[in-house]
């Protein structure tokens, strides 16, 4: 039997997972009747969508993204909650959890979702058919949003989390046993070797300690998604959530070290020559190198295809001349996976190309001693541990067998394919920020003592607590759909989207949250919360920034049937 609760008591309702079924149907009903509405808004002459229309129209565009991703999100949900209960372990914690999370997102999905904390997205700003607005009133949405996140809700799931401190997550994730036993090792592995020591680092801006990457390497972390045959572990894109979102947990930038691991592998798995993959697999899945990401230019941002550091070929040898920024990890990285211009008379996309590009480790006084190549630190209120820089080529010189898959011109090509996997570890990162805070600030909320009690025995902040623990479930489930997919071999660069851009703004509101909890001590950089903020705020900037995030799902959607 599931439970739904109201105000007064604890109500039996056998039916709830057939109701969330309904519910999230509806809301995918609605999204497919809105998108005429808004095509119609964006067609050229053609009756296709036309770029200059949608750029004007971004408003609806990206907000019909958003509508799109609650109701895949809806549906993952749904669907988690059917599974568990088919299995018979679809308890009160994960009823609860649903039921809360279905009732706050069916009333933004009716009354409007906050792209940002000032841009509200209204659903008949998509579409004034009221049949199609209807459906945000169906039966089975109607009902959660006015029973499913009652106050009574709110205060059992606060219990709950009050139970479970200290564990590795409240509800079933809905995982086999293998990643059950990965999440529990990574769990006491971060709670012990990174959470103690993380605002620590972070205050002293230092960099993440050398033993600590020879310990993760030890475990596989950076060859987790890499085939056996190349020297890793060929986990997949699951495993690979279930690691980064328990090191994420511990710090951010634990979670994200393997990140560029992870963007170099795949570039080489994908476009890489026999000779490259024997090459620079196996070192990058045992640590013995560590890689960082080139890509971005200072003025381009996410337009990448316009970027302009030239690789020149002189004497069979690429020597390359330009400027980067925004490089991760930059001085003490091993190799460099490069993005050039090959072809000097193209402006766009097409003449670009990706280099293997060794380069010698920094030190700390002399961070950036490989000739050709300088470098500065960009100073950044949070995300630490690896540090930014600028980087500056002058004639730096790359040998020309480590031009990737070894043709010119297909660097973005290459580019493009990592993004699913990027932007779903980039969601697992972002739930792990996110239950940091939720873990962070209900230890705060049971052990602060306001006139007499607990301050989690006031509904204010009980509330902030259990909205988070259905926040995060929710994304961690639609980041589990999109890691399914691609280890199925499947298409997901619209569900790994979707992860990214509603786990950014889960972890934010998160660490918002927690600060809250915190009130002024929140805002003492001693407490770790401060850190939290300001590790949750880069989630919706980087591997595609949110505004940018949501284009990129409308248009795939809107351009469907083209």
């Amino acid at each position: 039997m599931n439970v739904l609760v109201d105000d007064k008591k604890m109500l039996v309702l056998p039916e709830l997972t057939v109701l969330l079924g309904n519910a999230a149907n509806a809301a995918q009903v609605f999204v497919a009747a809105a998108r005429p509405a808004v095509r119609a808004r964006i067609a050229g002459p053609n009756g296709k969508p036309d770029r200059a229309l949608a750029d004007l129209e971004q408003h609806v565009v990206h907000g019909f993204g958003w509508f799109a991703s609650y109701a895949e999100l809806l549906r993952e949900v749904a669907n988690w909650a059917a599974a568990l209960e088919a299995e018979g372990s679809f308890g009160e914690v994960e009823a609860l959890l649903a039921q809360l999370l279905f009732a706050e997102y069916g009333a933004q999905l009716a009354g409007g979702i906050p792209m940002n904390q000032g841009e509200i997205i209204r659903p008949d700003q998509l579409t004034d058919d009221p049949q199609a607005l209807a459906l945000l009133d169906a039966p089975a949405l109607r009902t959660l949003v006015r029973h499913g996140g009652t106050q009574a809700v709110k205060t059992a799931i606060a219990g709950h989390l009050a139970n479970a401190r200290g564990q590795a997550t409240l509800e079933r994730c809905g995982l086999d046993s293998m990643f059950d036993m990965i999440r529990d090792q990574f769990f006491d592995f971060s709670q012990e070797k990174v959470a103690p020591f993380a605002h620590e680092w972070h205050l002293a801006d230092q960099l993440i300690p050398l033993p600590l990457i020879e310990e993760l390497g030890e475990l596989g972390v950076f060859g987790m998604t890499i085939p056996e045959e190349h020297g890793g572990l060929g986990m997949g894109k699951t495993a690979m959530c279930v690691v980064s979102e328990e090191l994420s947990r511990g710090w951010i930038g634990v979670g994200s070290l393997a990140t560029r691991s992870e963007i170099a592998a795949e570039l080489i798995l994908c476009g890489g020559t026999a000779a490259q993959k024997a090459e620079w697999l196996p070192q990058i899945a045992s640590a013995a190198i560590l890689p960082t990401a080139v890509f971005t230019e200072p003025d381009t941002g996410s337009d990448l295809g316009a970027l302009r550091t030239r690789a020149s070929k002189v004497d069979g040898d690429y020597r390359i001349n330009g400027n980067k920024t925004w490089i991760t990890h930059a001085a003490r990285a091993d190799v460099m996976t490069l993005l050039v211009r090959t072809d000097p008379a193209t402006t766009d996309h097409r003449g670009l190309s990706m280099l293997i590009a060794p380069k010698q480790r920094g030190t700390v006084a002399e961070p950036f001693p490989t000739p050709g190549m300088s470098g500065g630190e960009i100073g950044v209120i949070g995300y630490r541990g690896m540090k930014e820089y600028e980087l500056g080529f002058d004639d730096f010189r790359v040998a020309g067998g480590n031009l990737l898959g070894g043709v010119e011109g297909q660097g973005f090509k290459q580019l493009m394919a990592t993004f699913e996997s990027a932007r779903i570890q980039t969601a697992a990162r972002a739930v792990g920020v996110a239950q940091a805070s939720l873990d962070i600030g209900l230890a705060y909320a049971l052990d602060r003592k306001q006139f007499g009690r607990p301050i989690i025995e006031f509904p204010r902040v009980a509330n902030k607590l259990a909205m988070m623990a259905a926040e995060i479930m929710g994304a961690r489930q639609l980041t589990y759909f999109a890691a399914r997919r691609k280890d199925e071999g499947k298409r997901c660069d619209l569900e790994a989207g979707m992860a990214k851009l509603i786990g950014a703004r889960v972890a934010w509101a998160a660490a918002d949250n927690a600060l809250q909890i915190h009130g002024g001590n929140g805002f003492a950089t001693e407490y770790q919360v401060s850190r939290l903020l300001a590790d949750a705020r880069i989630l919706n900037i980087f591997e595609g920034a949110g505004e940018i995030q949501a284009q990129v799902i409308a248009r795939r959607l809107l351009d469907e049937g083209n």
